[in-house]
């Protein structure tokens, strides 16, 4: 039984709280914290409609660290669950560190200024943590998340060595608007319009944004066009898998997605530079992402499903040569929004940031200092993914699969 306090009042937030509520027998007093009251005593309510579990609800500016280290003190946490944007990470990380509390989160630290996200920020506070006794998790979500654990329990229990790894991340879910993003409509972009990067032979490739694709056909979805990207878990999956010769990620696009951003790109809206607009500096992205549909109201619409895996080829662990495992999840968004009023973009994201949460609380997962997932047992977690709502599959290909 534990006390955790959620920063964060979006989808994500919306699904990891229910969950929580769902799960009372670990989380036996909630606390929800965001810029916006008003959104967390809407959570408020559909997790007490839904479960009849109490959520307490509080106004914070997650950057500034007195109020943080207020608030935490106030509450008495075991954990901070950090489901803010990815700008305020060091903020919450540096309350937490004053306050004596153990933090998670699900994307790592990017800057305002610089769509450059990297996890060298949060590592530096590796000492810092391990100093105080102190334990912080980076990036409980889906892809960074279970992807990364997907990788691990592939590297536990079927391949003694990984040469080639490939993330795909498919949405097939249609959400019935001309535009608009799954998630965080500012961070969505940045990372989309940012130039892909992969692994390769122990260096970093990179290729122009959404030039290089392959088609590949998914299941419970079909067959979709899927666009190399950077994502941050290769980052970290390159640091701990060390024999990789090529990871990759990759995530999937709809043509008139691909339409509407060219054009937004090219009239200067994806833009991260002030400019000055009758007398008052804005942020031209930080405006696009104001006027699109807020992604947390997109769930009822949203019909179909998810399908995010990773496909892994190494050395297997009986001795037999070389094989090639598909480990994935298929969500639909119609469940997902059934049970938690999100569509499952959220909901893929949301639950494993529980998931984590719980595991911590629950010392199954402990340690001082920071650490990512791919450092973690993965058995535990994947345990509860089957029956916490993200049920898995894995299986044996042919060969390789050539993108």
């Amino acid at each position: 039984m534990s006390t955790v306090l959620v920063i964060g009042a979006g989808g994500v937030s919306s699904v990891c709280v229910h969950k929580m509520a769902m799960n009372a027998e670990i989380f036996s007093d909630i606390h929800l914290a965001s810029r916006t009251k008003s959104k967390c005593d809407a959570i408020a309510a559909s997790v007490k409609d839904r479960t009849g579990q109490d959520v307490a609800t509080y106004s914070i500016d997650a950057e500034e660290v007195p109020a943080m280290v207020n608030l935490i003190r106030k509450v008495q946490p075991s954990l901070v669950v950090n489901l803010a944007l990815p700008y305020q990470d060091l903020p919450i990380m540096d309350a937490c560190l004053e306050a004596g509390v153990n933090y998670l989160d699900t994307a790592n630290y990017e800057p305002k200024d610089e769509a450059k996200f990297e996890y060298k920020w949060q590592w530096a506070y590796h000492d810092r943590f391990k100093e105080a006794g102190l334990m912080a998790l980076l990036g409980s979500g889906f892809d960074p998340g279970v992807t990364s654990v997907f990788t691990m329990w592939l590297k536990k229990h079927k391949l003694k060595t990984i040469r080639q790894l490939d993330i795909l991340d498919c949405n097939g879910g249609d959400h019935g608007q001309h535009f608009a993003t799954n998630f965080n409509p500012e961070i969505n972009i940045r990372e989309v319009t940012a130039p892909a990067r992969h692994w390769e032979n122990g260096e970093w490739v990179e290729t122009p944004a959404m030039q290089v694709r392959t088609e590949f056909d998914f299941e419970a979805v079909g067959k979709k066009n899927a666009y190399l990207m950077y994502h941050e878990e290769l980052e970290s999956l390159a640091k701990f898998v060390p024999e990789l010769e090529r990871a990759r990620f990759w995530m999937t696009f709809g043509d008139a997605y691909i339409t509407h951003l060219t054009v937004l790109q090219n009239v200067g809206m994806t833009s991260i530079e002030p400019i000055r607009y009758q007398g008052k500096e804005i942020i031209p992205l930080q405006f696009l992402a104001a006027v699109l549909p807020k992604p947390e109201t997109l769930g009822e619409t949203t019909k179909g499903n998810t399908n995010i895996g990773v496909i892994a080829t190494g050395e297997a662990l009986d001795g037999s040569g070389e094989k090639t495992f598909y480990i994935k999840n298929i969500c639909s968004h119609e469940k997902a929004y059934e049970e938690t009023g999100n569509q499952a973009v959220s909901y893929t994201t949301g639950v494993p940031a529980m998931i984590g949460s719980a595991l911590m609380v629950t010392g199954k997962w402990s340690g001082e200092g920071v650490f990512n997932m791919e450092q973690m047992d993965p058995d535990p977690f994947m345990d509860m993914l089957n029956s916490d709502g993200l049920p898995w599959t894995v299986e044996e290909l042919d060969g390789p699969v050539d993108f």
